[in-house]
């Protein structure tokens, strides 16, 4: 049986498809999956080995200038590409009206969210059969049931399984054992305090842990140097493969509410995330070893991407009740279980 699965974006909505993969290639022996996916994201649907092709689409790029990328053939080849293979089942995992477009021109029985939980309900329109799963559900929990109903088989019962085979990259194989902090993400409000950071940097190197500080963008990597004085170690500009074989590797991570943080739940690392404006209810990162630790302020979740307190001594004012001892804490817990169970 060959799928096409039509899942562009996010970083962290793409990764949260991929336990939805690994429960139809354990209910389902031989199933073959395919994966329209953006440009900037293509290499994680190929950590499954159920993933056979990714199409990679630059919808992103081409929406800045629709001519450019019209006069260019991209979009057109793209389509060629999109329409060589007849599917037997074509799942748009997104319920977006783009998503629900790119479904549309694939070739096979088309299978989507219905217009009641679709994030955009006129995409319901593309598909020829519509199932309801609730969007009170985690988005990782609407996905699983999504493929479930569609494939006809029970959601497997036991530990959240994302399926990754990544192979140890020569580059980060080290002997001394080390943590990454990923300490940067896109909304300004989901920054935990770099005075935090600071001291948290601290306690993990008194424990006898090296810190790793990865960054994507210039202000990313100025943050990084900044928090580098503590007594952390700022690593040169990674691929996003790159990033996963450094996650998967390290004793423990604690991450703000970013696309990478998924990424270490998807290796299986041990990790703390820190939530402030934004609950992780729906779009948490899951998995073993993972645990939320949440502003308890009343202002929060505010799910702004700009905090309007501008007096405050720390900011964003929601974190000051996730101080750094707190973060500790509950990481050294995090590892002390992991190395129980090893």
């Amino acid at each position: 049986m060959r799928v096409l699965i039509v899942k562009t974006s996010s970083m962290g909505d793409v990764l949260h498809t991929l336990p939805a993969v690994q429960d139809a290639a354990s209910q389902l022996p031989g199933i073959q999956f395919d994966w329209v996916v953006e440009e900037a994201f293509q290499d994680i649907p190929r950590w499954h080995p159920a993933v056979q092709e990714v199409i990679p689409i630059a919808l992103r790029r081409w929406c800045k200038d629709i001519p450019l990328a019209w006069s260019s053939r991209e979009p057109q080849a793209f389509i060629r590409r999109l329409q060589e293979t007849s599917y037997d089942l074509v799942i748009d995992a997104q319920g977006l009206f783009k998503s629900a477009c790119i479904t549309r021109l694939a070739k096979g029985f088309r299978v989507g969210f219905n217009y009641r939980t679709a994030r955009e309900p006129i995409a319901a329109l593309a598909y020829q059969k519509k199932l309801s799963i609730s969007r009170d559900l985690h988005a990782i929990t609407r996905l699983r049931q999504l493929f479930a109903e569609a494939l006809g088989y029970q959601v497997p019962a036991g530990d959240l399984q994302y399926g990754t085979t990544l192979q140890p990259s020569p580059l980060f194989d080290k002997q001394e054992p080390y943590l990454v902090f990923l300490h940067a993400t896109t909304w300004e409000s989901k920054h935990w305090p770099e005075v935090y950071w600071k001291k948290l940097i601290r306690l993990a190197s008194s424990a006898g842990f090296q810190v790793l500080l990865p960054w994507g963008t210039p202000r990313e990597q100025m943050r990084a140097e900044r928090l580098a004085h503590a007594g952390a170690k700022v690593l040169p500009k990674l691929t996003i493969n790159q990033m996963a074989h450094l996650l998967q590797q390290a004793r423990g991570c604690v991450a703000v509410d970013t696309g990478l943080g998924h990424v270490a739940a998807a290796v299986g690392t041990p990790t703390v995330s820190l939530y402030g404006p934004t609950n992780p209810g729906l779009t948490g990162a899951l998995g073993v070893s993972q645990q939320h630790l949440s502003a308890q302020k009343n202002c929060a979740p505010c799910f702004k991407r700009t905090c309007h307190f501008i007096d405050s001594p720390i900011m964003p004012p929601c974190f000051v009740t996730l101080p750094p001892e707190q973060v500790w804490s509950a990481l050294h817990g995090l590892l002390v279980l992991k190395e129980n169970h090893v």
